[in-house]
């Protein structure tokens, strides 16, 4: 068990202070969803809403208009029209792209043109708009979070690009080469976390191509949208801390949240049970 995560490794993320206005806590740009899939951008907007003070969620119309009948629920953010995203990803400390999006030609574009537009923007890419990725754009800083089967995809186009890479074998030295290819943060999802930055930042938590290792969770936390709910907590938590630190908590947290949920009810739960676990885990961690 290499270099396991302990609470005091996580100790510094950012938390709203009594002092804090409106805005200081993080502002999150959400896009995602398809006319297939319309929940896996919702339990990412579930759980964010929880965490920063506005989130800005842009969805095709159907899922717009199932998040707007949803309003009473959903108090504390904004839905906006794909037609207006630019303006707010200009304001907004970190976007979340591909939860829910298909792998197609429209997820393809839009995933490249926003990309190559904002590269100085913080970003965290999943699901649709990661196994759509181009290498090339991915920007400096950015939080990849694919599981294993995404992350394959990716090293088969890294190896298009780098044919030296046929002959790297192992998860843990794959994970290490991209993210200093790339210079990109990447958490390869499994039953064990592994975390790697290709780039130097300013937290502890980070050691560039050093993997961490997050340990726990449990089987319920195979069901559909669970990954959905991760990539929303670290997205938020990126609104307001280090990238590499963000990604090391969030794994933790979900992972506790998760066992949380398994003493009180085995594996027998859902996405939407773990982002209304995580809130109280967080509570329990660090308040």
């Amino acid at each position: 068990m290499n270099n396991p995560v302990v609470i005091d490794d996580i100790t510094h993320i950012h938390l709203p202070t009594p002092l804090s206005h409106k805005g200081q806590n993080g502002r999150l740009l959400i896009l995602g969803g398809s006319h297939l899939f319309h929940a896996a951008s919702i339990w990412a907007l579930e759980v964010a809403s929880r965490i920063v003070d506005l989130v800005h969620y842009s969805s095709v119309p159907e899922n717009n208009e199932i998040v707007l009948r949803a309003k009473e629920q959903f108090r504390d953010g904004i839905v906006i029209s794909r037609t207006d995203i630019n303006a707010y990803i200009e304001e907004d400390d970190c976007i979340l792209i591909g939860p829910g999006m298909l792998r197609d030609e429209d997820t393809e574009t839009l995933t490249h043109t926003l990309l190559t537009k904002y590269p100085k923007k913080q970003w965290v890419i999943d699901a649709g708009a990661l196994q759509m990725l181009h290498l090339a754009n991915i920007p400096i800083g950015a939080i990849l979070t694919p599981h294993h089967q995404e992350f394959a995809g990716l090293w088969e186009k890294a190896i298009v690009a780098h044919p030296s890479f046929i002959q790297v074998h192992s998860d843990e030295d794959k994970l290490k080469i991209f993210a200093k290819t790339y210079q990109c943060i990447v958490l390869l999802k499994g039953p064990v976390d592994m975390a790697c930055s290709g780039i130097a930042c300013d937290d502890h938590v980070c050691v560039p191509g050093e993997v961490r290792h997050i340990f726990g969770g449990n089987g319920g936390m195979t069901k559909g949208g669970t990954g959905d709910v991760l990539a929303g907590l670290i997205a938020a938590l990126a609104c307001t801390n280090d990238p590499m630190l963000a990604v090391v908590a969030g794994s933790f947290i979900n992972k506790q949240a998760g066992d949380a949920l398994y003493r009180s009810v085995g594996p027998f739960f859902n996405a939407s049970d773990l982002a209304r676990q995580i809130p109280i885990t967080l509570k329990e961690l660090f308040i």
